[in-house]
């Protein structure tokens, strides 16, 4: 419906931040805006709105002129990947302070001799004298003074979030509720309690839910409230996980650790459909990473993931990341060719930039004169006002190409170099599709790749061909499509509850009944 006002959707990526403007009469217009630059101190998004409304750094926007902002974010992910949340303590039932990190004592690489356990995102564990029953009956009566002071401890030392897990806390919350309020009057600015973060059995995933969840929310509200104090007046909504888009003050931490690539998938579902495919791989490829997912007439969502090494239980739409994006790094280990998992990221960028950034897949593609610097603006260099630069792509591949022989005695050229790296991250992105097609026993061959993101257009048909896949789909937005799929995502809100109930019992079936009745209300 037409307000006669601008609308704005963003996503903010890891090398690039995408803006898509709605204008006032329908049509779209579209900016890229590196999402760090040393000379900018306004945020990328607001940098690009000003862009596209033709004002100034600093100048104010006209919210009498704007609708509605929606958004996507790496912010979260990109805290998982780095751990730099929020300093959080564990508060969880005495005798349980390991129970998150045995875990279910998986293995999934058995063969290896050194098992390197991931980084806990918690930094101190309280146990709780306390103990409820299965059935609710107190085992352990709640002793609140000693926690008071080991939590007023943990504040003075700089703990500033608090994830309290408790057994059975789920279905029976009064200790935890009780243990929320003394860390709040300890001065913990972040409680998140395990009963209403993933009120569902289990105390393994429902305390790392809770973690999660008490780690990001506060590096989530300081960027919401950092680009909502500049969005003065204006609706700001933000992608959640699962596909859907969520008002800015309920966005909570544990729903956006897949924020942007969620709306590459709505989008590349809605581009498809308009081409007439209803079965779809997405192949979203940006500057440091590559997204694929699968679409087969309904959004696929997954219950329980990890992403950086940290479990999660919460709706997700199914996405596979790997770590292959045209800022991916190309090394030489001394005896073979290395893509990523490293990126280059927005500073300083591949060597084209003029940054003195590494080699990497985008200036193997400019190597192979797949990339014109003609067509790009001239915004690169420290006073981002200048092209993209060839020159030390050559100059810099031709060095590498010379390492390569005195290390092996392979005197390839360095234009065969550089196809040497892409046909190795077109197998890594290659394989990312088969994990969620072929694997699961999808025949790919009967699919249409979407290839979209900013660097896809320069792999689809590569990655195609390796797939056997013989249609493929680059919609019109496709440098954009995932800030495209946020603007045209449903306000979407998930609720989750544990009901018990023999369900071939009238009584139990009246309970499953009335608790999806109080979710829905």
């Amino acid at each position: 419906m037409r307000t006669g006002r601008w609308e704005f959707w963003i996503d903010r990526g890891g090398t690039f931040t995408d803006v898509v403007g709605q204008r006032p009469d329908g049509r779209l217009v579209t900016r890229k805006v590196l999402s760090h630059h040393p000379e900018r101190r306004e945020d990328a998004a607001v940098a690009g709105i000003r862009a596209v409304l033709g004002l100034g750094p600093g100048q104010p926007l006209p919210a009498e002129r704007i609708d509605v902002v929606k958004m996507g974010t790496t912010v979260a992910t990109n805290a998982l990947l780095e751990r730099s949340g929020e300093p959080t303590v564990l508060v969880v039932t005495e005798g349980f302070r390991d129970a998150l990190r045995i875990a279910y004592q998986n293995r999934p690489r058995i063969f290896d001799r050194r098992i390197v356990l991931p980084q806990a995102l918690y930094a101190r564990v309280i146990e709780v004298p306390e103990r409820l029953g299965a059935r609710g009956e107190v085992v352990r009566p709640l002793e609140l003074d000693t926690v008071r002071e080991e939590l007023r401890a943990a504040r003075r030392d700089g703990l500033r979030a608090a994830a309290v897990v408790l057994t059975h806390g789920y279905r029976y919350p009064a200790h935890e509720r009780a243990v929320a309020a003394v860390a709040r009057e300890a001065g913990f600015t972040q409680v998140s309690s395990s009963h209403e973060v993933s009120p569902l059995m289990k105390l393994v995933p429902r305390g790392d839910t809770t973690v999660v969840d008490a780690y990001l929310s506060p590096i989530l509200r300081r960027y919401v409230q950092e680009v909502a104090g500049e969005l003065r007046g204006i609706r700001l909504m933000f992608m959640q996980s699962n596909g859907g888009l969520r008002d800015a003050a309920h966005f909570r931490g544990k729903d956006a650790v897949l924020s942007g690539p969620a709306g590459g998938v709505v989008g590349m579902v809605r581009s498809a459909a308009e081409a007439g495919h209803a079965r779809v791989i997405g192949f979203d490829m940006g500057g440091t990473s590559t997204d694929v997912s699968h679409y087969a007439g309904e959004f696929e969502r997954v219950y329980g993931t990890e992403v950086a090494g940290v479990r999660t239980r919460a709706p997700m739409l199914d996405i596979h990341t790997v770590a292959a994006g045209g800022g991916s790094v190309l090394r030489f280990d001394g005896q073979r060719y290395r893509v990523g998992p490293d990126s280059a990221g927005a500073v300083p960028g591949p060597a084209c930039y003029r940054r003195g950034g590494p080699l990497t897949v985008t200036d193997a593609n400019v190597m192979l004169g797949r990339v014109q610097g003609a067509h790009f603006p001239a915004v690169f260099g420290p006073h981002a006002d200048q092209p993209l630069d060839a020159t030390v792509v050559r100059d810099r591949f031709a060095a590498l190409a010379e390492e390569i022989t005195a290390a092996t005695g392979d005197r390839r050229g360095p234009e065969q170099v550089a196809a040497g790296y892409l046909d190795i991250a077109v197998l890594n992105m290659a394989t990312a599709v088969k994990k969620i097609s072929v694997q699961r026993g999808h025949d790919v061959t009967r699919y249409a790749l979407t290839s979209f993101g900013g660097a896809g257009g320069q792999h689809a048909c590569a990655v195609a061909d390796a797939l056997g896949i013989g249609t493929v789909i680059v919609p019109p937005l496709a440098g954009v499509l995932s800030a495209y799929g946020i603007g045209v995502a449903d306000a979407t809100a998930m609720r989750e509850t544990a009901v018990e109930a023999d369900i071939a019992d009238p009584d139990g079936l009246a309970r499953v009944r009335a608790a999806s009745a109080d979710l829905a209300a």
